[in-house]
């Protein structure tokens, strides 16, 4: 089900930390302004016009208007998302900032695994993940 008036963020619903940090922003989300989502319920990818592989190598935002932001962009898109500001996007595109903002999201990315979080969303009874 398309959510065509939220911020939808698209997470790895079997990483303990991912799950935690999409619990966090529902937490923060006091104006209910974003719905984040576990990109292994079945055909969540494609309904957003992405696929799996790229869901794997990044979280995702997509916009009501169906823009689609991956990574470090992101998470920019979804702090302002949550202040109602701009801020973020806007120091995402200063070049230098935007290179220093990749480079620790690749970090995360690539050590999420390790790093300390919640049960997964995707083994939580009753959730709509592919196993």
């Amino acid at each position: 089900m398309k959510n065509r008036e939220k911020l939808v963020i698209l997470f790895d619903g079997s990483c303990r930390f991912c799950t935690a940090m999409a619990e966090l922003l529902r937490v923060l989300d006091w104006r209910r302004r974003m719905h984040c989502l576990p990109f292994q319920a079945p055909g969540i990818p494609q309904e957003y016009g992405l696929t799996m592989a790229q869901c794997e190598r990044a979280v995702w935002a997509v916009s009501p208007d169906g823009s689609s932001y991956q990574g470090a962009q992101a998470v920019s898109v979804a702090l302002d998302t949550l202040l109602g500001l701009c801020w973020f996007r806007l120091l995402y595109h200063c070049p230098s900032i935007e290179r220093i903002e990749d480079k620790l999201y690749t970090w995360v990315a690539s050590h999420r695994q390790s790093l300390p979080g919640l049960r997964p969303y995707c083994q939580r009874p009753g959730s709509p993940c592919d196993r």
